[in-house]
């Protein structure tokens, strides 16, 4: 089982609010993962070190909790070099960066697209949704027209202090994509949507929620392509030539098989 985790390069929301990744979203569902026997390969526009918001840069207590995830953010791939056929589940953290990069990225829309069309799992958490907002289906229409899904609400950026500061409010933009957007009655609590392939979570509280629903579906997805003969082949590919082929420029990949 290969799980292709896409993060944010952004370090600053113009023009001058420091952001990146938030920790809690990426280290919950990359633990969750590995510790599920998932091959985990870390992409990001740029490529390299991914930047950590500094709101949620790691104690001591968390940089022996997240050892693995925070190695595995060292050295990330560029989305240009990756290969979707390899991967058979697509998950987006958030933090604010997402709202800089990925919403305009056109390699993750790309990938995004591609997994749709092949069926394949896709997961989102907090800012992450940002990500789908261009992102068209087969038939031209958003990904997200009519889709059930969640993000950060509007009340969660105004009580964050941020409704101000990000280019675009992630609730207004779904809506207006027509995306059939709900959130949890209490902010900032887990709220977990599924909807098909696409799996949503709507804050930091919604990170180990969103991370097992999407491995508790991917894994189901998973066995009824093997029982349909649609991944024939694919289970020998080893994880060495699968990150590989992902990268074709040789960069030496970002997958550990757990801790």
């Amino acid at each position: 089982m290969h799980i292709l985790i896409v993060t944010t390069s952004a370090s600053m929301l113009p023009p001058n609010h420091p952001t990146g990744l938030w920790l809690e979203e990426f280290a919950v569902p990359y633990d969750h993962f590995i510790a599920h026997g998932a091959h985990v390969t870390v992409a990001s526009p740029l490529g390299g070190a991914v930047p950590l918001d500094p709101r949620t840069e790691p104690d001591d207590r968390d940089r022996i909790r997240y050892f693995g995830a925070l190695r595995a953010l060292q050295s990330s791939h560029t989305l240009a070099g990756i290969d979707d056929s390899f991967f058979d589940g697509l998950f987006i953290p958030g933090g604010h960066g997402p709202v800089v990069d990925l919403v305009h990225d056109c390699d993750l829309h790309r990938l995004i697209a591609g997994f749709e069309e092949d069926g394949k799992f896709i997961g989102a958490v907090c800012h992450g949704p940002a990500a789908l907002l261009e992102v068209r289906g087969s038939d031209g229409h958003y990904l997200v027209r009519d889709r059930r899904l969640t993000g950060f609400s509007n009340l969660e950026e105004r009580l964050a202090g941020m409704h101000a500061k990000v280019p675009f409010l992630l609730e207004d933009e779904l809506k207006k994509r027509g995306a059939r957007y709900d959130s949890a009655l209490l902010p900032m609590t887990s709220h977990v949507i599924r909807d098909g392939n696409l799996i949503t979570g709507q804050n930091p509280a919604s990170s180990a929620g969103v991370a097992h629903e999407f491995l508790e579906g991917l894994q189901r997805n998973i066995e009824l392509f093997d029982a349909l003969g649609l991944r024939d082949g694919f289970a020998e590919i080893t994880e060495h030539s699968a990150t590989r082929a992902a990268d074709p420029r040789g960069t030496q990949p970002t997958v550990w098989p757990g801790y």
